[in-house]
């Protein structure tokens, strides 16, 4: 039932047709019909219609006399004596006009103020937005010329054809077409045509143009073109009429010619009946092309026209380009042919397109060296179509055979490096090796030549010349000068395996082939030399002499403990004795770069092993010491200084290379410049020294861009530019997740991932193989003592548990917004993960105001250590932070422990390193970054590392300082891990960390290394 409505929202009687009329009314609908008379109504409000007035008009050349003046007038108005002269052309103007009271009148309406008296006329609003699109249209044809007759537009250059939909439009909005006078009148026909009409008369083929509209001839000499789509004819009799039709196809040069009067063909052409056979055989095909032919009285009958034929041109252009344009023959044909009919898509290269517009393309190099030889026959066999080549076209043909490769050096002056010769021959033509590097190094899948030949380069021959172009060297340097170093022999391999030829020179394949071999020939232990050499240093020695000899930097990567400093003396000994046997002259010395702390122990090793050569220590800067570095290098075989002295004393060194030169560079524990960015890595690099050796234990710690920087050094020339390295090695190998977004293998699947992992991996190993030498304790000490390590897991107290996890919120809470852009907040993130280490430790670390908090860690520390002494054992005690390493030497006085102490900032090294080797002290507390490498310090055989690292390879650098050669008793080594705390999540960070150094050095498993967002996660997972 429905609900009985509000009378408060009711309206009176009578009141409902007002609030429908007023809403009608202003919508422009009339309800008076529907009121019943007498009733009181809104009145409707009436609109002024609006009108296209169209009219000839003659135009009015400017002259110097007549500048100012109207550009045209009414056609056939009475011109007075003092009227401008006509030009006798003509043309179609529209303008606006409004109904009036008596009539259509135009007043003070132009197409200039149409757009702002819609509301001042009250003009339809429909009607005023046609007239205004009407006119803009008309406009963005091209600017208005200056002095133009501003109240009319002229149809005659109405460029657009949507003019049509326009036409057909007002209609239906109620505009209406009016002439210059009440019975003139407008006719919109549906379409034209212009043909040639032949007529039999009498005994003649009469022959006329005839401009049809609507079926219904129209004189041509009173019609005229309107731009390219339609057409207009008018009479100007009483009364004017004017008839406009839309063109059945675009206007041809021809038909705007006979619209014009300027064509060639004659009003009337008269073929004599006897000679219609020929016209028909030999004229009308050729005037069909031109304009259709037609019989409109069907008097005369014409053969069947021939099929339309689509030409292609093909037009040469300097620098192997060629434009194709297309063009229609037998456009008098009946039938529409679409050109796509007869040319399919699929035949056209890219960069061609066919569309009913006919739009010429334009292509260059290898596209139109591919169009010219295999597509142009192809479309030449195409039914219906017409090939036309305009210009001399080059011997454009596709190189199609195996390509064979042949690769020559040739020595340079740069003694390091041979000129290396790539030769492609494909077909038996020589392909230049500068465009075909260029085109391989930017991925071209094709290669044009000068000459016209082109090549594939997806040929599967070319798949590993590419990889190993593109490892060879940087694109700038290689481009114009292919070079190859003396280091990458493996490379040269690898050109040999690819190659259908080689041709190196006689010093390179005798380098070569010595370099790859199995191992260098034996060497002999230099005479002066007092140590006893085992196998396996023997080995390495002979592999020094032959890396000397040949000047090829090399690594050597020891494991810690197995005597690398013993083989590089016998290097030195070596070289001294080769460079006196040549005569007295002064001998060149070697300059050994080691960190402070080993210094010292690299004079006694070689005052010990090598006791008849002289030995120089530099230890202070030339501004401090009284002696210059060329006087300690005069007369010294060896110069041992630090790679701080090495940075701000470069110029002495580098004077010294300059002049007397070095014999060669031996920089110890060599991770001292493994960043590329320092200017100690710079140094290193920069100094001019025939042969350049590192010496680490850990040639790469964190990423393979370590082992770079290490080759950049010893053997430049063996790897790419950084940059490159990272894109051919470094991602590949050390990528995470299981594709690859960027770079060497993007958009790979996870199998395809580890699959390039695998190979780059092995390439990797086998370019480095030469020149570095890596044995371990397991493979060639087997008779060192055992050496056993234990987790001993570390419960916090109750108290130090509920401060770790307090600070772990908050430190989770303040870390996971950054770690999206980990490289900007490093230095926060780091700080943060310190502070949970240092917490891990001891809470004390943080503040005084936790000192009453005990630390489990050093309390079983004590423990461990009283048991040890009181067995006669002696311990090294790691730690990272001196801060906590004072703590556990106040520990050690408190329980009596006799100890000695060593961190960056103790001045006296020696002693303390002499109180634990031969003094009282059972205990040595060691900075694990002061101490864990370059001391020997075998008389330990215990080891507690009191807070772990994430880098395992510096703590096998700190355990080794005791499990080493001249160890005899079993190594015991006690990592001491707080539970349940960041200690147990950079236990496992560090497993990874190990898999990256046995991978690549070690010869292990693939791995992952770098310290991502994801491992700052789980340490605080």
């Amino acid at each position: 039932m429905p609900s009985t409505p509000d009378p408060a929202s009711s309206t009176p009687n009578g009141a409902w047709r007002d609030s429908l009329d007023r809403y009608l009314v202003s919508h422009g609908i009339d309800a008076g019909s529907a009121h019943v008379e007498g009733n009181s109504a809104t009145p409707t409000i009436r609109t002024t219609d609006l009108a296209l007035q169209f009219e000839l008009r003659e135009l009015i050349p400017r002259t110097s006399f007549s500048w100012n003046g109207p550009t045209s007038r009414t056609a056939g108005a009475t011109k007075r004596p003092s009227s401008a002269p006509g030009s006798g052309e003509f043309r179609l103007a529209v303008r606006p006009t409004a109904r009036t009271a008596k009539g259509w009148a135009r007043g003070s309406l132009t197409w200039s103020n149409l757009p702002f008296l819609l509301n001042r006329k009250n003009f339809d609003e429909q009607q005023h937005r046609w007239f205004c699109q009407f006119v803009a249209l008309h406009r963005a044809a091209g600017p208005t010329l200056p002095g133009g007759d501003l109240d009319w537009v002229y149809l005659d250059d109405f460029v657009n054809p949507v003019l049509w939909h326009l036409l057909r439009q007002a209609a239906d909005l109620g505009i209406q077409f009016v002439g210059p006078t009440a019975a003139a009148e407008v006719i919109h026909a549906d379409s034209a045509k212009l043909v040639l009409d032949a007529a039999l008369d009498e005994h003649h083929v009469r022959l006329r143009p005839d401009l049809v509209i609507d079926g219904v001839s129209a004189d041509i000499q009173q019609a005229r073109a309107i731009s390219t789509h339609g057409v207009y004819s008018y009479t100007l009799g009483k009364p004017q009429r004017y008839t406009l039709a839309p063109f059945e196809h675009e206007l041809t040069s021809e038909h705007l010619a006979i619209l014009s009067g300027t064509s060639s063909i004659p009003a009337q052409l008269d073929v004599p009946e006897a000679e219609a056979s020929t016209f028909f055989g030999s004229y009308l095909p050729a005037l069909r092309e031109r304009i259709a032919v037609e019989s409109r009285n069907h008097s005369v009958t014409l053969p069947p026209p021939a099929p339309q034929v689509l030409v292609l041109t093909a037009t040469h252009t300097p620098r192997q380009s060629v434009t194709v344009s297309w063009r229609w023959l037998r456009q008098g044909s009946a039938e529409k042919i679409a050109p796509q009919s007869l040319v399919p898509d699929a035949l056209l290269p890219t960069g061609v397109t066919l569309n009913d517009d006919l739009r010429p393309s334009k292509l260059t190099g290898i596209e139109a060296a591919e169009f010219m030889a295999r597509i142009l026959p192809e479309i030449k066999r195409l039914p219906g179509v017409r090939v036309e080549v305009v210009g001399k076209a080059p011997n454009y043909r596709e190189l199609t055979g195996t390509p064979k490769l042949t690769v020559t050096t040739v020595p340079t002056e740069r003694h390091d490096w041979f000129d290396l010769g790539v030769i492609v021959t494909v077909d038996g033509k020589d392909i230049p090796f500068v465009p075909l590097f260029r085109a391989l190094a930017s991925g071209r899948r094709k290669l044009l030549l000068v000459d016209g030949s082109y090549l594939s380069l997806t040929h599967p021959a070319f798949g590993p010349l590419t990889e190993l172009i593109n490892e060879a060297k940087d694109l700038a340097e290689w481009e114009a000068n292919p070079v190859i170093s003396k280091h990458q022999t493996s490379l040269w391999a690898d050109f040999e395996d690819l190659a259908d030829e080689s041709i190196p020179a006689i010093e390179w394949k005798r380098l070569v082939d010595s370099v790859n071999g199995d191992s260098p020939k034996p060497v002999e232990a230099p005479a002066g030399l007092t140590a006893e050499l085992r196998p396996y240093q023997a080995d390495g020695f002979s592999w020094l002499a032959f890396l000397w000899r040949n000047r090829l930097g090399a690594i050597l990567a020891d494991d810690m403990g197995l005597g690398k400093t013993v083989q590089c003396l016998a290097l030195i000994q070596h070289a001294a004795n080769e460079a006196a046997s040549d005569g007295p002259q002064r001998p060149r010395p070697f300059l050994v770069v080691a960190p402070t702390s080993v210094v010292g122990n690299w004079v006694a090793e070689a005052k010990r092993f090598t006791k008849g050569l002289v030995v120089h220590e530099v230890t202070a800067t030339e501004a401090k010491s009284k002696e210059s570095i060329a006087d300690a290098a005069a007369g010294a075989h060896i110069v041992v200084t630090s790679y701080a002295l090495l940075r701000l004393n470069f110029d002495a060194y580098q004077g010294v290379a300059q002049t007397m030169g070095w014999a060669g560079l031996i920089l110890d524990e060599a991770q001292f410049v493994k960043n590329s960015a320092s200017k100690v890595h710079e140094c290193a690099r920069e100094l001019d020294v025939p042969f350049k050796l590192a010496v680490t234990g850990t040639p790469l710690e964190n990423s393979l861009t370590e082992l770079h920087a290490l080759c950049a050094i010893v053997a430049p020339g063996l790897f790419p530019s950084a940059r490159r390295f990272g894109e051919e090695y470094v991602r590949p190998i050390e990528q995470t997740t299981p594709g690859i977004s960027q770079g060497t293998g993007a958009g790979s699947s996870p199998a395809a991932v580890a699959g390039l992992r695998s190979e780059r991996l092995a390439r990797l190993r086998r370019r480095i193989r030469p020149f570095m030498l890596r044995r371990t304790k397991d493979l060639v000490a087997s008779e060192l003592p055992a050496k056993q390590e234990q987790t001993i897991q570390v419960e916090l107290s109750q108290e130090h548990r509920a401060l770790y996890d307090l600070y772990l919120q908050r430190e989770r809470q303040k870390l996971f917004g950054l770690l999206e852009d980990l490289d900007r907040n490093r230095f926060i993130v780091f700080r943060s993960l310190t502070l949970l280490r240092l917490l891990a430790l001891d809470a004390s670390l943080l503040g005084d105001e936790y000192s009453d908090i005990p630390s489990s860690k050093l309390d079983i520390l004590c423990e461990q250590l009283e048991d040890v002494v009181a067995e006669g054992h002696r311990a090294l005690v790691f730690s990272q932070f001196t801060s906590y390493l004072k703590k556990a030497a106040d520990r050690l006085e408190a329980a009596g422990i006799p100890y000695s102490y060593l961190d960056g900032s103790t001045l006296k090294r020696g002693t303390a390193i002499e109180d634990f080797t031969t003094g009282e002290a059972t205990v040595f507390l060691i900075s694990l970054k002061a101490g864990g490498f370059g001391l020997n310090l075998t008389r330990a055989d215990y080891v507690f590392l009191l807070d772990p690292w994430w880098n395992p390879a510096t703590e096998s650098q700190a355990v080794d300082r005791a499990h080493r050669i001249g160890q005899t008793k079993n190594v015991m080594v006690y990592r001491l891990i707080a539970t349940d705390t960041i200690e147990e999540k950079v236990m496992k960070l560090k497993e990874r960390k190990a898999a990256l150094f046995d991978a690549v050095v070690d010869d292990g498993a693939l791995f992952s290394s770098a310290m991502t967002a994801d491992d700052v996660r789980q340490l605080l997972a």
